[in-house]
Protein backbone atom coordinates (compact mmCIF):
# COMPACT_ATOMS: atom_id res chain seq x y z
CA UNK A 1 0.00 0.00 0.00
CA UNK A 2 1.01 3.61 -0.37
CA UNK A 3 3.45 5.31 1.98
CA UNK A 4 4.17 9.02 2.05
CA UNK A 5 7.61 9.77 0.55
CA UNK A 6 9.08 11.30 3.70
CA UNK A 7 8.71 7.96 5.51
CA UNK A 8 9.77 5.55 2.78
CA UNK A 9 13.47 5.37 3.70
CA UNK A 10 12.68 4.48 7.31
CA UNK A 11 9.46 2.46 7.31
CA UNK A 12 10.31 0.07 4.49
CA UNK A 13 12.15 -2.22 6.87
CA UNK A 14 12.69 -5.19 4.55
CA UNK A 15 13.03 -5.41 0.78
CA UNK A 16 12.79 -2.37 -1.45
CA UNK A 17 9.90 0.04 -1.99
CA UNK A 18 9.64 -1.01 -5.65
CA UNK A 19 8.96 -4.68 -4.79
CA UNK A 20 5.58 -5.74 -6.24
CA UNK A 21 4.29 -7.60 -3.17
CA UNK A 22 3.73 -5.81 0.15
CA UNK A 23 3.43 -6.91 3.75
CA UNK A 24 2.01 -4.02 5.78
CA UNK A 25 2.66 -4.92 9.40
CA UNK A 26 0.90 -2.85 12.06
CA UNK A 27 2.86 -2.95 15.32
CA UNK A 28 2.65 -1.22 18.68
CA UNK A 29 5.88 -0.77 20.59
CA UNK A 30 4.22 -1.62 23.91
CA UNK A 31 2.44 -4.75 22.66
CA UNK A 32 4.22 -8.01 23.59
CA UNK A 33 2.80 -9.80 20.54
CA UNK A 34 4.16 -7.04 18.32
CA UNK A 35 7.58 -7.53 19.91
CA UNK A 36 7.39 -11.23 19.14
CA UNK A 37 6.51 -10.56 15.50
CA UNK A 38 9.31 -7.99 15.24
CA UNK A 39 11.80 -10.76 16.02
CA UNK A 40 10.36 -12.87 13.19
CA UNK A 41 10.62 -9.92 10.82
CA UNK A 42 14.27 -9.48 11.75
CA UNK A 43 15.27 -13.14 11.81
CA UNK A 44 13.12 -14.60 9.02
CA UNK A 45 11.70 -11.99 6.65
CA UNK A 46 14.55 -9.52 6.31
CA UNK A 47 17.05 -12.19 5.15
CA UNK A 48 14.51 -13.56 2.65
CA UNK A 49 13.85 -10.12 1.15
CA UNK A 50 17.44 -8.83 1.25
CA UNK A 51 19.81 -8.90 -1.75
CA UNK A 52 20.63 -12.54 -2.38
CA UNK A 53 17.55 -13.73 -0.49
CA UNK A 54 14.96 -16.02 -2.04
CA UNK A 55 12.43 -13.20 -2.49
CA UNK A 56 14.79 -10.29 -3.11
CA UNK A 57 13.09 -7.67 -5.24
CA UNK A 58 9.72 -9.40 -4.89
CA UNK A 59 8.40 -8.53 -1.41
CA UNK A 60 8.76 -5.57 0.93
CA UNK A 61 7.72 -5.04 4.55
CA UNK A 62 6.30 -1.70 5.60
CA UNK A 63 6.30 -0.93 9.32
CA UNK A 64 2.96 0.62 10.24
CA UNK A 65 2.85 2.47 13.55
CA UNK A 66 -0.24 1.24 15.38
CA UNK A 67 -0.98 3.57 18.30
CA UNK A 68 -3.17 1.82 20.87
CA UNK A 69 -4.50 4.58 23.14
CA UNK A 70 -5.55 2.25 25.96
CA UNK A 71 -1.83 2.11 26.72
CA UNK A 72 -0.92 5.54 28.06
CA UNK A 73 2.59 5.60 26.61
CA UNK A 74 1.69 4.36 23.14
CA UNK A 75 1.50 7.85 21.66
CA UNK A 76 4.91 8.77 23.08
CA UNK A 77 6.75 5.64 21.96
CA UNK A 78 5.40 6.05 18.42
CA UNK A 79 6.40 9.71 18.45
CA UNK A 80 9.87 8.42 19.28
CA UNK A 81 9.91 5.98 16.39
CA UNK A 82 8.77 8.65 13.95
CA UNK A 83 11.34 11.13 15.29
CA UNK A 84 14.10 8.57 14.69
CA UNK A 85 12.66 8.05 11.21
CA UNK A 86 13.49 11.70 10.57
CA UNK A 87 16.80 11.93 12.41
CA UNK A 88 18.29 8.62 11.27
CA UNK A 89 15.98 6.84 8.79
CA UNK A 90 18.57 4.15 8.06
CA UNK A 91 18.61 3.25 11.77
CA UNK A 92 14.86 3.23 12.33
CA UNK A 93 14.66 -0.55 12.50
CA UNK A 94 17.65 -0.80 14.83
CA UNK A 95 15.97 1.64 17.20
CA UNK A 96 12.62 -0.13 16.85
CA UNK A 97 14.18 -3.43 17.91
CA UNK A 98 15.77 -1.71 20.90
CA UNK A 99 12.44 -0.17 21.87
CA UNK A 100 10.67 -3.52 21.59
CA UNK A 101 13.38 -5.05 23.79
CA UNK A 102 12.83 -2.29 26.37
CA UNK A 103 9.04 -2.20 26.05
CA UNK A 104 8.39 -3.29 29.65
CA UNK A 105 9.86 0.04 30.78
CA UNK A 106 6.97 1.75 28.97
CA UNK A 107 4.12 -0.49 30.12
CA UNK A 108 1.19 1.13 31.91
CA UNK A 109 2.38 0.78 35.52
CA UNK A 110 6.07 1.74 35.02
CA UNK A 111 5.07 5.03 33.35
CA UNK A 112 2.04 5.74 35.52
CA UNK A 113 3.91 8.23 37.70
CA UNK A 114 5.83 9.91 34.85
CA UNK A 115 4.85 13.09 33.05
CA UNK A 116 4.82 13.18 29.23
CA UNK A 117 8.06 15.20 29.35
CA UNK A 118 9.71 12.56 31.54
CA UNK A 119 8.61 9.76 29.20
CA UNK A 120 10.09 11.63 26.26
CA UNK A 121 13.33 12.18 28.20
CA UNK A 122 13.47 8.45 28.93
CA UNK A 123 13.04 7.72 25.24
CA UNK A 124 15.79 10.20 24.40
CA UNK A 125 18.04 8.19 26.69
CA UNK A 126 17.25 5.06 24.70
CA UNK A 127 18.09 6.90 21.47
CA UNK A 128 21.44 7.97 22.92
CA UNK A 129 22.17 4.45 24.13
CA UNK A 130 21.16 2.82 20.84
CA UNK A 131 22.19 5.34 18.19
CA UNK A 132 24.58 7.71 19.95
CA UNK A 133 24.48 11.12 21.61
CA UNK A 134 24.71 12.89 18.25
CA UNK A 135 21.26 11.51 17.36
CA UNK A 136 19.76 12.22 20.78
CA UNK A 137 20.01 16.01 20.51
CA UNK A 138 18.00 16.40 17.28
CA UNK A 139 15.63 13.70 18.53
CA UNK A 140 14.89 15.74 21.66
CA UNK A 141 14.20 18.78 19.53
CA UNK A 142 11.61 16.89 17.47
CA UNK A 143 9.68 15.66 20.52
CA UNK A 144 9.76 18.93 22.48
CA UNK A 145 6.58 20.99 22.85
CA UNK A 146 7.43 24.42 21.55
CA UNK A 147 4.63 25.90 19.46
CA UNK A 148 1.10 26.80 20.51
CA UNK A 149 -0.32 25.44 23.78
CA UNK A 150 -2.08 22.60 21.92
CA UNK A 151 0.16 22.35 18.87
CA UNK A 152 1.92 19.06 19.54
CA UNK A 153 5.52 18.36 18.59
CA UNK A 154 7.39 18.36 15.30
CA UNK A 155 6.38 14.79 14.44
CA UNK A 156 2.69 15.22 15.32
CA UNK A 157 1.73 15.42 11.64
CA UNK A 158 3.56 12.15 10.97
CA UNK A 159 1.76 10.60 13.92
CA UNK A 160 -1.59 11.82 12.57
CA UNK A 161 -0.77 10.31 9.19
CA UNK A 162 -0.09 6.88 10.68
CA UNK A 163 -3.23 6.97 12.85
CA UNK A 164 -5.46 8.11 9.98
CA UNK A 165 -4.02 5.39 7.78
CA UNK A 166 -4.90 2.72 10.34
CA UNK A 167 -8.38 4.10 10.94
CA UNK A 168 -9.36 4.37 7.29
CA UNK A 169 -8.25 0.77 6.75
CA UNK A 170 -10.13 -0.55 9.78
CA UNK A 171 -7.05 -1.66 11.73
CA UNK A 172 -8.03 -2.03 15.36
CA UNK A 173 -5.29 -3.97 17.14
CA UNK A 174 -1.67 -4.97 16.84
CA UNK A 175 -0.22 -6.94 15.36
CA UNK A 176 -2.26 -6.88 12.17
CA UNK A 177 -0.73 -7.92 8.84
CA UNK A 178 -1.90 -7.07 5.34
CA UNK A 179 -0.74 -8.98 2.27
CA UNK A 180 -1.08 -6.86 -0.86
CA UNK A 181 -3.66 -4.65 0.84
CA UNK A 182 -5.89 -7.33 2.39
CA UNK A 183 -5.84 -8.43 6.03
CA UNK A 184 -4.18 -11.85 6.36
CA UNK A 185 -5.88 -13.16 9.49
CA UNK A 186 -3.98 -16.42 9.32
CA UNK A 187 -0.67 -14.73 10.15
CA UNK A 188 0.27 -15.06 13.81
CA UNK A 189 2.93 -13.48 15.99
CA UNK A 190 3.94 -17.04 16.90
CA UNK A 191 4.94 -17.88 13.33
CA UNK A 192 8.49 -19.01 12.76
CA UNK A 193 10.52 -19.83 9.68
CA UNK A 194 8.37 -22.82 8.64
CA UNK A 195 5.07 -20.96 8.70
CA UNK A 196 6.43 -17.90 6.92
CA UNK A 197 8.12 -20.05 4.28
CA UNK A 198 4.88 -21.91 3.56
CA UNK A 199 2.90 -18.67 3.40
CA UNK A 200 5.31 -16.98 0.99
CA UNK A 201 5.54 -20.06 -1.26
CA UNK A 202 1.76 -19.82 -1.75
CA UNK A 203 1.50 -16.04 -2.06
CA UNK A 204 4.47 -14.79 -4.05
CA UNK A 205 3.57 -14.79 -7.72
CA UNK A 206 5.68 -11.93 -9.11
Amino acid sequence: MALQPSLQRALVIAGTYEAPHTLDIFLDYVCPFSAKLALAIDGVLRPLFAPGGKYAGKVKVIFRNQVQPWHGSSTFVHEAGLAVARVAPEEFWKFSLALFAAQRDYYDIPVSTLTPTQIREKLAGLVAETLGDDKAAPFKDLVTLKSTPNGGVDVTDDLKYTIKFSRQNGIHVSPTVLWDGLIANEISSSWGEREWTEFLEKKVTA
